[in-house]
């Protein structure tokens, strides 16, 4: 059994080529669910990298739920730096009572549209070489393999440095209105249809967006089909190009919104 919270699609797209045939279940999904307690031989949890951590809802998720297994396995994907989060993260889990049998990292197309170039991003894709990090991961679960992937003092120093001086304030609040729409926008609502919290509503043909719910993934940035979602406070440096993990389609991203 593999949870996953995905807002473009890689994540999905790891969990997929990681499990194989196991079962996928959307974070976003079962978090509307009171009673949840899990049960299986393996149980993971596949998840973008938010800020260098996990996902709030993800945090929330692993929190308020209960996994009865004898392996447990995280994979984050991320686009640049992983700011150490697999050793940080294990540690801060284990101190609450979770303990993390493997925690591995897959770098993948950074889609931070605020900060990168999605047209250059894509470009540089073939670099990474994503299936074959995703394959070396698969094989590791298959085995049972136990590790936690240690923290480079190259990233425990970004990380550091990021988190005394964040170059960004991404955190949704009512104070904190991530989004802006521009005139472009034709009400299509496939903004609302992909947000894995719902948390956007549409208002005489126009979204709107609850901050109280929202879990700043983009989501509906990436989605829209054209470009009329824009940050209220940063300028993309490419904002008409937008990114979906090629091997996910927008219905996916629909099913799994849920």
């Amino acid at each position: 059994m593999i949870f996953y919270f995905t807002a473009t699609g890689n994540s999905l797209y790891a969990a997929r080529q990681i499990g194989g045939g196991d079962e996928l279940v959307s974070i976003a999904q079962e978090l509307r669910k009171t009673d949840r307690h899990y049960q299986g031989d393996a149980i993971g949890i596949v998840v973008p990298l938010f800020e260098f951590d996990l996902p709030d809802v993800v945090d929330r998720f692993i929190a308020t739920s209960t996994f009865d297994t004898d392996y447990f396995f995280i994979v984050s994907t991320f686009g640049m730096h992983s700011g150490g989060i697999a050793e940080r993260v294990s540690k801060r889990l284990e101190a609450a009572g979770r303990h993390v049998d493997y925690y591995n990292t897959v770098i993948m197309v950074d889609n931070a549209i605020q900060v990168f170039d999605m047209e250059e991003q894509m470009r540089i894709d073939p670099e990474k070489h994503v299936d074959e990090q995703l394959e070396a991961v698969r094989a590791d679960i298959a085995a049972r393999r136990h590790y936690i992937q240690p923290a480079t003092q190259e990233e425990v120093d970004f990380y550091e440095g990021y988190m005394a001086n964040p170059a960004f304030d991404l955190h949704p609040r009512l104070d904190n209105p991530l989004y802006r729409l521009t005139d472009a926008c034709i009400g299509c609502g496939t903004c609302s249809r992909v947000c894995p919290m719902r948390s956007i509503t549409m208002e005489d043909n126009r979204p709107s967006w609850d901050y109280t719910t929202c879990a700043g993934c983009y989501a509906c940035v990436h989605a829209c089909p054209k470009a009329a979602i824009r940050f209220t406070k940063y300028q993309e440096p490419n904002p008409e190009v937008h990114y979906r993990n090629p091997h996910v389609t927008l219905a996916d991203l629909i099913k799994a919104a849920g």
